[in-house]
């Protein structure tokens, strides 16, 4: 929960709280919706008693936005108010047979079949799937939705009915961004697709409703238990899937202009804006923003990494050749090179521009000289290398070759990263010096929101911002030649798994 001013958009006050993520089997993750509520209240209250310790009056919030992990399913009983099940994350694998089960009613097995109307090849990481295996083997949720029960939305809406009055006439809804994500939806006619949803076998009425990204959804009911003032009626004003509150946080609102958040996985979007456009190259066609209930929708063109800063957490977590994330850093300085040594961190298949369920990660060209320093170094060098080909299939798409890459996420905050990004792509890489532009969006469309007002949102009066810039350092030939090794481990990993007989269950 962050807290900003809308004159200068400087950060006043925050607290974070981390989300467990469950890993009951191999390839699927999961979250438990009612932690992520209680996060959300956490970080409520603390955040207002750091305020009020600087005091600020928290009475003068006058806005709320909500940003979210997209894709991210849940689905909820409306007459309890409780979750189903846990949460399936967007970067769960068990829909593998529910994507080829589904791949085979398509004419001629195509992938790209709906990517017309919705802008998504059909994989395991978009709502529409999960919603389907949950249907499928969730009894409650399908007696749920038998009895007019059932609730489906991704973590937004299951955050803004709660907040606003939940089982006592919660506020369905969503935005047009993350609806864009479900697969269930025309990002044209911005509305739900009955074909659609008649293809996945999805009720519609099990479906928010969907709004523009900034408008007064309805009152948040959270009471602060704080000694003076409460937050009772302050209206929830603003939503946006992530890494399009990212996109307006980094002010990237001319068409051209793009953006690369390093979070678990990496989100590279650039603003088309009031055309779609779509890819011949493997990225996605997206929603970027709708700024308001009668302002134009604006697309983006998007290209997804799974694995970013998740390779981090496994190197961590997994095999514990570090103790801190900060480590990383420190472990791959002191190689200065990986050594000949390539990761692919295709733990959940690889995304764009490739969609290949079937891949797995490797290590490859490693010697008796390899150590964890040069693996530290080659999981960084793999975020930058998965970056360059995303970069890539945007220039041939958009034909425009950008000029400098504009960066945020926590991740940014490693600095051998950012100039091995600079390095890998042989352009600049630009941080602004307050990293955490997904929240600023998400306050940025609350704040503008009609009835609310009290944020600016023409490019004269927005605050400009200091930044941070990273500039090549290595010859391009050698940079083009680290490159086509990195080509040469991708392919390496592609075709691992086969769904058939999936490994341990």
């Amino acid at each position: 929960f962050q807290v900003f001013n809308a004159k200068t958009a400087e950060l006043l006050s925050h607290h974070q709280v981390e989300i467990e993520q469950k890993f009951p089997k191999e390839g699927w993750v999961e979250q438990d919706p009612k932690e992520i509520l209680k996060s959300v209240h956490e970080c409520v209250e603390r955040t207002c008693e750091k305020l009020q310790q600087l005091n600020i009056d928290i009475t003068n919030i006058k806005a709320i936005g909500v940003s979210n992990q997209r894709e991210t399913t849940v689905v909820w009983d409306k007459t309890t108010g409780e979750p189903l099940s846990n949460a399936i994350v967007w970067l769960d694998l068990r829909t593998q047979s529910t994507v080829e089960r589904l791949l085979k009613r398509i004419p001629g097995k195509n992938k790209a079949y709906f990517k017309s109307r919705t802008g998504l090849p059909l994989s395991t990481y978009f709502s529409a799937v999960k919603l389907r295996w949950l249907l499928d083997n969730v009894k409650e949720i399908q007696q749920a939705v038998d009895d007019g029960r059932a609730l489906f939305g991704t973590i937004d809406s299951w955050l803004i009915w709660v907040c606003i009055c939940g089982k006592n006439g919660g506020v369905h809804c969503t935005d047009v961004t993350n609806a864009s994500r479900t697969m269930l939806f025309n990002i044209h006619s911005l509305d739900w697709d009955p074909e659609l949803c008649q293809f996945f076998d999805i009720p519609v009425e099990i479906l928010p409703k969907v709004r523009s990204s900034s408008e007064i959804y309805g009152l948040m009911k959270i009471c602060s238990s704080l000694k003076s003032g409460a937050l009772t009626g302050v209206p929830i004003s603003g939503c946006l899937g992530d890494q399009s509150a990212a996109l307006v946080g980094q002010m990237c609102f001319q068409d051209g202009q793009a953006k690369n958040t390093y979070g678990t996985g990496c989100f590279l979007l650039c603003n088309t804006g009031q055309k779609s456009v779509l890819s011949e190259h493997g990225l996605l066609t997206t929603i970027a923003y709708k700024l308001g209930r009668d302002k134009p929708v604006c697309y983006a063109l998007e290209g997804s990494v799974a694995i970013a800063g998740a390779v981090v957490r496994w190197l961590r977590d997994n095999l514990g050749i570090v103790q801190t994330s900060q480590e990383v850093e420190k472990l791959a300085a002191e190689a200065g090179t990986s050594y000949g040594c390539y990761f692919v961190p295709a733990f959940s298949g690889l995304y764009a521009p490739y969609w290949e369920p079937s891949a797995r990660g490797i290590i490859c060209g490693l010697t008796q000289f390899t150590n964890k320093k040069h693996i530290a170094f080659a999981a960084l060098e793999a975020v930058c290398f998965q970056t360059r080909e995303i970069l890539d299939a945007m220039n041939k798409d958009c034909g425009i070759p950008l000029h400098q890459l504009q960066v945020d996420g926590g991740m940014t905050n490693n600095k051998l990263l950012m100039q091995l990004q600079s390095d890998i792509l042989c352009i600049p890489v630009v941080k602004p010096s307050m990293p955490e532009t997904t929240a600023l969006g998400a306050a940025m469309a609350a704040g503008a929101a009609e009835g609310v007002g009290v944020w600016s949102l023409n490019p004269g009066d927005l605050t400009a911002v200091t930044c941070e810039r990273f500039e090549p350092q290595i010859n391009p030939e050698e940079s083009e030649s680290r490159y086509a090794r990195w080509k040469k481990a991708v392919m390496r990993s592609m075709d691992w798994e086969t769904s058939e007989a999936p490994s341990n269950g």
